[in-house]
Order: C-alpha cells, then sequence, then structure tokens
C-alpha cells in the first residue's frame, strides 16, 4: 500500500527525535572515555608515602648518682646506721595505728629520701607504704628497669633493706586517682584513719624544741587528741564538729578521716591533678568538716636529693681520742657487728642532738626547698630521667611529660566548668555543696570592661 506525503511527514518528527538522543549518549560515553583518572592528573597530590616525623634528638641524662652509698652496701637493715636514739619508735608498737601512704611515680632517688626521712624521725617501717603508681605492672618488683627509666625504683632496697612496704596500683593513675586508692585501701584494712605524704619532701623533727618528740610520736599525739571524747567540742553550744584532714605542712603531711571523705564522695576523679585538691578542700569546708592544720615536725618541699642520705641519721665522726678509746673497749662488741658497716659505726658516734649536724641539715633542706621555689618549673625533677627505651612498658619521657600537662590542663578547665570560678578560692566565691555544674561563669572568666572615660562637655 503505497503511503502518502502526508504520513511520511508523521514520523519526521519521531525519527529527529531518536536521533538527537542516540547523538547525545554518544557524545557522553566519548567523553568519560577521555577524562583523565585522578592520578593521572598532573596537578593532583602524589599520594601520602609515610608519616612526616618532627626533629627529633635526645641526649640521654648521665647516669644517676648513689645517694645512700651505705644502703647500696648493706644485705640486711642491720647494716644501716642505727636510728637516732631520740627518735626511735617505741617498742612494742603504740596501740594506734599510724599507716603512712607515700605515692611514687617517677624520679627514685626522692622517693629513697622521703622514706628514709620518715624512717630517721621515728616513723616504723613497717608502717609505711610506698604506692608504686608507675603502670609498669611488675617490672621494679622483678628487677627489669634499669636507673635511668623515670619509672624505676629499687623495690628490693625499699622492702628487704629499709624494711617498708610496696602497694602497686594496676595501672598508672592520677593524682586524684591514687587519693582515692588510699582511700580504698584504708577502707578495706578497717581504717578510721589515715596518713599520707607527697614523695616530694624531705621531714625531720624539731631537735631543737623542748620538750622533745619526734615527728612520729608528735603525729601520735594528734591521733589521741583526735579521738578523745570532746574533741572540736563547743562548751557553750555542745555542737561537735567533724574534722575531715589534719595539715602538718599543708598536705604535704597530712591525716585524713576515712568516714568524713567517704561521706562527700571521695576526690573528684575528673579533676585529675591541679584543682583536685581545691575542689575536696573546699567541699570539705562547705559541709562544716574542720581542716585543722598541726605541727609534728619540719617537712621541705624538694626538689633534689641530700648529696648523701647518711646525715640523716645524724652520726659524725669521732675524735682520734675517742676512736682509740672506743677502740680498746670494743672487744666482743664490736667483732659481732656485720663486716659492712663495723669500721662505720667503729669510726663514727651519735651526733648532739639540736647541735650543730642539725643546724648544718636543716640549712642545707631550706636551701634545697628555696631552689624549687625560685625554679620556673618546679617540679622540674620529674625530666631528670630519660631512659629506658627497650624495656618493658616503656613510654617516651617527652611524650609522658606533654600528655601529662594536657591531662592538667583538661582538668583545670573541668574544675572551673564545675564550680563556675577561675581559682582554687571556690567557697569565698559564694557558690555551696550542690552548686557544682549549676552556676554560670563567673567574673574570674569574664573580667568586666575598663569604665568608659566620661569627657567634659
Amino acid at each position: 500500500m503505497a503511503i502518502s506525503l502526508r504520513s511520511r511527514w508523521v514520523f519526521l518528527p519521531l525519527v529527529l527525535a531518536l536521533g538527537a538522543v542516540s547523538l547525545y549518549f554518544l557524545r557522553l560515553s566519548i567523553n568519560r572515555e577521555a577524562q583523565p583518572l585522578p592520578e593521572d592528573t598532573p596537578h593532583s597530590p602524589e599520594p601520602p608515602k609515610g608519616p612526616v616525623y618532627k626533629d627529633f634528638h635526645r641526649e640521654i641524662a648521665p647516669p644517676l648518682p648513689e645517694y645512700f652509698p651505705l644502703a647500696a652496701k648493706a644485705q640486711s637493715p642491720s647494716d644501716l646506721p642505727p636510728i637516732p636514739s631520740w627518735n626511735k619508735p617505741p617498742d612494742p608498737h603504740v596501740p594506734e595505728e599510724t599507716r603512712l601512704y607515700i605515692g611514687f611515680t617517677r624520679f627514685w632517688p626522692l622517693l629513697q629520701q622521703v622514706v628514709v626521712s620518715y624512717i630517721t624521725a621515728g616513723w616504723p617501717p613497717e608502717d609505711i607504704y610506698v604506692v608504686e603508681n608507675t603502670g609498669t605492672m611488675d617490672a621494679n618488683k622483678r628487677g627489669l628497669l634499669t636507673i635511668q627509666n623515670p619509672f624505676y625504683l629499687d623495690y628490693h632496697r625499699l622492702t628487704k633493706i629499709l624494711g617498708v612496704n610496696i602497694i602497686t596500683t594496676p595501672s598508672l593513675q592520677t593524682f586524684a586517682q591514687l587519693q582515692n586508692f588510699y582511700l580504698s585501701e584504708a577502707i578495706n584494712n578497717n581504717l578510721t584513719y589515715y596518713f599520707w605524704s607527697h614523695m616530694d619532701v624531705a621531714v625531720h623533727p624539731h631537735e631543737d624544741k623542748e620538750p622533745f618528740k619526734s615527728l612520729y610520736m608528735r603525729a601520735v599525739d594528734v591521733v589521741r587528741e583526735t579521738q578523745t571524747p570532746n574533741y572540736l567540742k563547743n562548751e557553750e553550744t555542745g555542737e561537735q564538729q567533724k574534722w575531715g584532714i589534719q595539715f602538718f605542712a599543708y598536705d604535704w603531711l597530712s591525716m585524713v578521716n576515712v568516714e568524713t571523705f567517704a561521706s562527700l564522695g571521695g576526690w573528684d576523679t575528673m579533676v585529675g591533678y591541679y584543682g583536685t585538691d581545691c575542689d575536696m578542700y573546699s567541699r570539705l569546708s562547705m559541709n562544716g568538716i574542720a581542716q585543722p592544720v598541726q605541727d609534728a615536725g619540719m617537712v621541705y618541699d624538694v626538689t633534689t636529693s641530700l648529696e648523701d642520705l647518711e646525715v640523716l641519721y645524724r652520726r659524725r665522726p669521732k675524735t682520734e681520742e675517742k676512736r682509740d678509746t672506743s677502740d680498746r673497749k670494743a672487744g666482743l662488741h664490736n667483732s659481732t657487728l656485720p663486716a659492712i658497716n663495723k669500721g662505720y659505726l667503729d669510726s663514727t658516734e651519735e651526733d648532739e642532738r639540736g647541735g650543730e649536724g642539725f643546724k648544718k641539715l636543716a640549712a642545707t633542706l631550706e636551701q634545697i626547698q628555696q631552689d624549687k621555689r625560685d625554679d620556673k618549673y618546679r617540679n622540674s625533677w620529674q625530666l631528670r630521667q630519660n631512659g629506658g627505651e627497650g624495656e618493658p612498658y616503656y613510654y617516651d619521657p617527652d611524650g609522658f611529660e606533654k600528655a601529662l600537662q594536657m591531662t592538667i590542663e583538661v582538668g583545670t578547665k573541668i574544675n572551673e566548668e564545675k564550680w563556675g570560678h577561675k581559682g582554687c578560692d571556690i567557697k569565698a566565691a559564694g557558690v555551696k555543696e550542690g552548686d557544682q555544674w549549676r552556676v554560670e561563669h563567673d567574673s574570674t572568666f569574664d573580667p568586666p570592661p575598663p569604665k568608659k572615660k566620661r569627657w567634659l562637655s
């Protein structure tokens, strides 16, 4: 059948439309094939070949000196010098519990010094508990760390020669966590109170004060005072105030009431380091809990060790005359002395209490404390060991310090947000118990703008 010319014109638009669609898809396909891949594009960056390292150079500090040669030679406690006669702890032990916790993370020389200073000040070694908070598990107990490792401590010397106890935390803890660890240990051991001390201190009794008592016995007197029926009782009102902590030199040495600290929930572990003491002691004050200040002896905030800890045993060289006399009278007595310290004891004698030796020691410790105060970074002692690479649980010393400072900064900010206030004077800012996390920032965050000058017309 013949198709008319009019019918052909009807199909023409359809044919043109199909052609246009086909041409579009053909051009699209050609463009895709012609598009270069990203890696072939000259302007695309090269893929990373690995991390870009910082400039790094570390000089390992020289080996630490031996600050207690007599202890290094000792094979038992009997090889050490005797504790000064005026400081010897009572035998038998006083009926009161006198457990003392000392936390340790870095720098063995200061730990050794604080332990020896407490022992020579009369504190029974069996009552001293070093809390090893290094994060190195049992590495120190097994002797796997070297002395240039910041987390090194001499486990054998502490336990076998000095006779103190060691408790190892399961992992590295912040200051606040460590405080709650002490509290937990006290609760688990049914203690109603306990003592704790910073490790970067050295203690010594008031040898020149009368009537004389050792630092330990003055601390025992405070325990006995807190246990009297009328302690902190107001005679007029009959009300008896609770106590939370006894400060002997702020909290460089302090005595904690387990019940009151537990009643406030312990330390705020969200505030790990600086500021956590402000928070804890402010909450005690807000709740009307007393924080008495006591005096048991001299407590020095130190940054280094005495050159030889033997000086804490308060002995002096014998004169030639006394040495000859003692040699003639020694006889059987000296023959029974351990060979290691026989020569030392034969050539020395107990110093005079409160005499020139005491004054010289006190002046030396005072100077060490002043040096720390003058140091822009008062805890620079924490950076004096930077070895240990390749040893168990090794942590880069510079990285540890940087991470610590970042953690401290975050904790400080948390405490500021918690109370809406910057600074340690939290209660003075007008906040009270229960205001935590509920108050807006005060003027310590946004100081008021300076007043505009008023121009005279």
